[in-house]
């Protein structure tokens, strides 16, 4: 079966890094088949409520959100997340969740779900596939079930956004053992295949600068942009207005808008009021061209 190759693979760079981020994007005509396997397997594969990546009315927003009244913060994420899950994890969590397969089944799912780089690496999750999301969230099911009945009964909140772990609580000095907690319960979730990436842990409280996925929370519990997104947004109003942005600049100008009136509707309206709603309008207007 051939469908494995079938990818357009290709590097960017990776956040605040200087490591490349291998993305493979599937062929037309296997997207398709992906994307029924996907819709027919959503009601089938169970994903835990504390998973806010890829679910339908999660976010980023919600996400942080539930760390908003807290005053202490830690951070984790897995390293190669999606690389990491291989057709062997994702047929042992459905046997898990009760779910049989057959032996052709498993052949077709794993060359249809998962692709190789070369011909001699091994078949893994890739980051551009439409059936990614949903074979992670699932992959991880268990694992957030554990995680989560340990960090109630220590007054912890957890959630997970995709890699991205995040633990707040209100008690002090108890985030510090999560880590070692997460070291121990991992390997029986991931057949040694995930791991934490420990360069990106962090601990944060209140009076510091705490965010979540790319949220800031304010001392008042709040959510807001912060102040470098902020300042972007007001320079790049009043090039527009002058005339000195680009095409390209506005279409991000008008995203970075959007994202501000759902996370801190405040400051939206405070740009209204700055520069004016004709301007905002004219902006919008401009995009649609």
């Amino acid at each position: 079966m051939t469908a494995p190759y079938r990818y357009k693979i290709y590097k960017i760079a990776k956040r605040n890094s200087d490591k490349k981020r291998t993305i493979a994007h599937p062929s037309k005509e296997l997207k398709f088949i992906q994307r029924e396997i996907t819709e027919y397997l959503t009601d089938k594969l169970p994903v835990h409520e504390c998973a806010f990546a890829y679910k339908k009315g999660s976010s980023i927003k919600t996400n942080a959100q539930v760390h908003l009244h807290t005053k202490y913060l830690l951070k984790m994420d897995f390293e190669n997340f999606f690389p990491s899950i291989t057709p062997r994890l994702f047929f042992s969590k459905l046997r898990l969740a009760n779910i049989d397969l057959t032996a052709d089944d498993k052949v077709l799912l794993e060359n249809i779900l998962f692709f190789k780089s070369k011909r001699n690496s091994n078949l893994r999750l890739s980051i551009g596939a439409p059936s990614s999301p949903l074979i992670s969230n699932f992959v991880m099911y268990f694992w957030d079930i554990e995680v989560q009945e340990i960090c109630s009964k220590i007054g912890v909140n957890y959630t997970r956004y995709a890699d991205d772990l995040t633990f707040s609580t209100n008690n002090k000095d108890v985030l510090f053992d999560i880590p070692d907690m997460l070291k121990n319960v991992l390997p029986k979730y991931s057949l040694g295949r995930i791991r934490i990436n420990h360069e990106k842990t962090v601990f944060s409280s209140k009076g510091h600068n705490r965010h979540v996925t790319g949220i800031t929370l304010t001392n008042d519990n709040k959510l807001s942009i912060g102040r470098e997104r902020k300042r972007k947004i007001s320079a790049m109003i009043h090039h527009f207005i002058n005339g000195k942005l680009s095409t390209d600049e506005c279409n991000k100008l008008v995203g970075l808008l959007a994202f501000a009136k759902n996370i801190e509707p405040s400051f939206y309206k405070s740009m209204v009021i700055k520069y004016g709603s004709d301007n905002i309008y004219k902006l919008q207007k401009q995009k649609d061209k």
